[in-house]
């Protein structure tokens, strides 16, 4: 009775708890906040300055006893009370118009489909110490297919290669399940990062990762492109300490990138090796779906399609698909039982 009470007044949310990026859905109304997973911090009080986007503006220019720093590190909570503040942060912005006194919503989390038992419980703690009255783990790459409209509960193969900002997932579903999955640590920060040493290497300058995927997003590519682009890269010069810059061009960026993105090919081919032999006839006539912030970099779509000769396709709003996802395992958590990772906790009596 209780329980029917909380629900008639709490909004169920859907969360894609990202390292680079935290989307929030709200059943019956959509995405409402997509911010970035930051959170500013006065070391000398404990005290948490700013979480998203007002964070996000600190990283790189604060004082010493200001520290903005992100929570999740490589899709896993890296600082636990920090995350606890932020999906509480988050759940009570969804809550600020509204006359629930002391929302308690039912939440469905997103998390890589490679978590340990440990980091899984501390995602659901976690969740639960910001206020949630249950709390239901959907893997990444499953919540993208679903978020993508693919079949995941048929007898068919669904191929979903989900690149985010701390991790990428490979997987390939059917009947509600991960047949094969594969999950690694190369993703947006990884390129980033491949940028920053380029820069260190190359030109002898340090640069900042905001820079970096400034430079990334500007003109970040995995395969030639027929409009040649540049860019002003700024930073500092490491051997006299003073302000420089060079002006970058997108072959010396598809360079800089290419190891990366050679390491994720081949993921997804050894995952292709792995799929049972009735499930790759699925996957050639179907082709491979990109799911996440990393599909948008240009022409790694075609690169795909031309090392693993099957079609490949952009989902709709990449960016979105595993909070959308989140979503509709949210309107209807029952018929998509299956989809869920069992919990440390039985949910209560409805």
């Amino acid at each position: 009775m209780i329980g029917k009470v909380f629900s008639s007044l709490a909004k169920d949310i859907g969360i894609d708890l990202g390292t680079a990026n935290t989307l929030v859905y709200v059943k019956g109304r959509g995405i409402i906040i997509n911010e970035p997973s930051v959170v500013a911090l006065n070391k000398k009080t404990g005290q948490i300055l700013a979480i998203g986007n007002e964070a996000k503006k600190m990283v790189g220019r604060t004082p010493s006893h200001i520290v903005a720093t992100r929570p999740l590190v490589e899709g896993v909570i890296s600082d636990f009370e920090a995350t606890e503040q932020m999906l509480r942060y988050f759940i009570n912005k969804v809550y600020e118009k509204s006359w629930a006194i002391m929302p308690r919503p039912r939440v469905v989390v997103g998390i890589p489909s490679g978590c340990t038992e440990v980091e899984k419980r501390a995602v659901e703690d976690a969740s639960r110490s910001a206020g949630a009255r249950e709390v239901y783990l959907v893997e990444e790459p499953m919540a993208a297919a679903i978020g993508s409209r693919l079949p995941v509960q048929e007898a068919v193969g669904n191929m979903i290669v989900d690149i985010g900002g701390g991790t990428s997932e490979v997987a390939v579903i059917s009947l509600g399940g991960i047949v094969v999955c594969k999950s690694l640590r190369i993703a947006g920060d990884k390129l980033n990062s491949d940028i920053i040493q380029f820069a260190r290497e190359d030109h002898k300058m340090l640069l900042g990762e905001k820079s970096a995927e400034d430079i990334k997003m500007a003109i970040g590519s995995a395969y030639p492109q027929e409009e040649k682009m540049e860019f002003v890269m700024r930073g500092r010069d490491l051997i006299s300490g003073l302000p420089k810059e060079v002006i970058l061009t997108e072959d010396q960026v598809r360079k800089a990138l290419s190891r990366s993105i050679k390491t994720l090919i081949r993921a997804i081919k050894d995952t292709i090796e792995e799929t049972p032999p009735e499930l790759i006839t699925d996957l050639m006539e179907r082709g491979i779906v990109l799911a996440g912030g990393g599909a948008l970099l240009r022409g790694l779509d075609i690169l795909i399609q031309e090392e693993t000769t099957m079609p490949v396709r952009i989902a709709e709003d990449p960016l979105t698909a595993v909070v959308r996802g989140c979503g509709v395992v949210l309107e209807d958590v029952d018929a998509l039982k299956e989809v869920l990772i069992s919990t440390q906790y039985d949910p209560p009596p409805r």
